[in-house]
This record gives structure tokens, C-alpha cells and sequence, in this order.
């Protein structure tokens, strides 16, 4: 039963407001009224799941944090922990916190604020019979991959486009973050398959976007309110 398995999430709020042009970071910006974070962290506890909340956020911002965690009336438990300077660090970082040895953890971006509480429940159950599940949803549109100044055209229905949550158990996620950082590794999935393990996809859901540009937050306006 996965009931009897613990269960964490571990958010990853490392992103700065570059790419938003805003000099505040991306997952403080507001939707809906709430910083975008606040969304984030309420779909995990609101799920069936109910996993305890990591909250991987940079030192200079734990302050901040809080003090918008006191202005919203926000009083979801959650440990907050240092980031790295790679999400990858940031990741290991809140992996370290855990001393349970069976858990199911799910690491989520911080800003992806849609995130279908469905799904992660799915997520944690998949992942407990199966050892992992990542979240993904097939491409929509025609895709061609650019090498050596050549551009090849990929067989469409053969690209899907990985989301979080990534869930694991623990021991696979683990073992995996015991390894040097590495370029390539660009989400947890792609850190895990490194070891060996195969990766598991599970369906997602297109409305599960990852905030990254000033328009997005327009997208999941729009996406909130329907």
C-alpha cells in the first residue's frame, strides 16, 4: 500500500526573474493574487498524497520568503533549505534533509504553479510500484534537431515533453544524486538515467506550464480562471 510509504516533494525555486525581464524572481511574481510558489506548494498539500514539503530556495531569498508567507496569511508546513548553485546542488540539497530510507519523492519545479493534483497522485503511486514516473506530454508540433548546421526532422509522435513532477523512490534518486554534476543533467530524470535505470513516463497535462516568460504569467491567468 503506498499509503504506508512517506512521502516528500521536494520544490526547486532557483530561478531568477532574467527571463521575465523582472527583478523579482519568477516564483514571487503573483498569479491569482498569491506569489506563484504559494500555488505550487498548496497543489501538493491539497492532494490526496499529502507529502511533506521541502521548499529549496536561495539563502537571500529565505527572508523575503517569509515575510511574503506572512502578508499572504500562508501557513502550509514546509522546511526550508539552501540552494545550490545548480539546481542539481539544489536537488542534493533537499535530498540530504531525508533520512528516511523507503520514501517516494517528487522533485516539482517551484514554478509550475497548474500542476494537476491528479496527476500527482498518480505520480506517487506509479512511482511506488514501478520506481519511478516522470511526467511528460507528447509534442503538438512538428520538431527538427539542429546539428552541425544541419537541421533534421524527428518523428513527432516519438517526442514527448518531460514536466514535473519527477517521482522516484527513494533509494533510485538517491544513489543517482551520489554522482558528480554533469552538464547534461538537466532534470532528475535525466540524473537517475545516468545510473542505469530506466525511466518511466506517465501522462501529463498541457496546462502544467512552467512560468518562464512575461507571458506566461498571462497563460496561467487565463488557464486559472477556466
Amino acid at each position: 500500500m503506498t499509503n504506508d510509504i512517506p512521502k516528500y516533494a521536494i520544490i526547486v525555486a532557483g530561478g531568477s526573474g532574467s527571463r521575465m525581464l523582472s527583478a523579482v524572481p519568477k516564483q514571487f511574481l503573483l498569479l491569482g493574487g498569491l506569489p506563484v510558489l504559494m500555488h505550487t506548494i498548496r497543489a501538493f498539500h491539497q492532494s490526496k498524497s499529502r507529502p511533506q514539503i521541502i521548499l529549496v530556495l536561495p539563502r537571500n531569498f529565505h527572508l523575503y520568503w517569509q515575510d511574503l508567507c506572512v502578508k499572504h496569511d500562508f501557513h502550509i508546513r514546509h522546511q526550508l533549505v539552501n540552494g545550490g548553485e545548480t539546481r542539481f546542488q539544489s536537488v542534493k540539497n533537499g535530498l540530504d534533509t531525508i533520512t528516511d530510507a523507503n520514501t517516494i519523492i517528487a522533485v516539482q519545479d517551484a514554478v509550475r504553479p497548474l500542476t494537476d493534483m491528479d496527476i500527482i497522485d498518480h505520480s506517487y503511486t506509479y512511482a511506488a510500484e514501478h520506481g519511478n514516473a516522470v511526467v511528460a506530454v507528447k509534442s503538438r508540433d512538428s520538431v527538427r534537431q539542429l546539428k552541425n548546421n544541419q537541421s533534421v526532422c524527428l518523428v513527432r509522435d516519438e517526442i514527448y515533453l518531460v514536466q514535473t513532477p519527477q517521482t522516484f523512490q527513494s533509494a533510485q534518486l538517491k544513489k543517482a544524486y551520489e554522482q558528480p554534476y554533469h552538464a547534461k543533467f538537466t532534470d532528475d530524470a535525466s540524473v537517475v538515467e545516468e545510473t542505469g535505470i530506466a525511466i518511466n513516463l506517465i501522462e501529463g497535462n498541457y496546462k502544467n506550464i512552467k512560468i518562464t516568460f512575461p507571458e506566461d504569467i498571462a497563460i496561467a491567468e487565463v488557464l486559472m480562471r477556466n
